[in-house]
């Protein structure tokens, strides 16, 4: 599918925001159906087993935002 983005080019900045949005809702709405290269998901699978094997190794995305904001406490 090829697609002449000139004819966007009259829509204004909102709105051409609103049709990404569109567009990406519509995108994550099958997210079954997006291709993951096989290097991503050995790297997910890697992730997946290292978090089996240590459970306590893990940090609330709290915690991980304190540690990335205050590195030297």
């Amino acid at each position: 599918m090829s697609v002449n983005l000139s004819q966007f080019s009259h829509l204004t900045l909102p709105q051409k925001l609103e049709l990404v949005e569109a567009l990406w809702d519509d995108i994550a709405a099958s997210p079954d159906e997006l291709p993951i290269p096989g290097w991503q998901k050995e790297e997910l699978d890697r992730r997946e087993a290292n978090l089996r094997a240590n459970p306590d190794s893990v940090v609330s995305w709290e915690e991980a935002k304190r540690r990335i904001r205050n590195p030297h406490e």
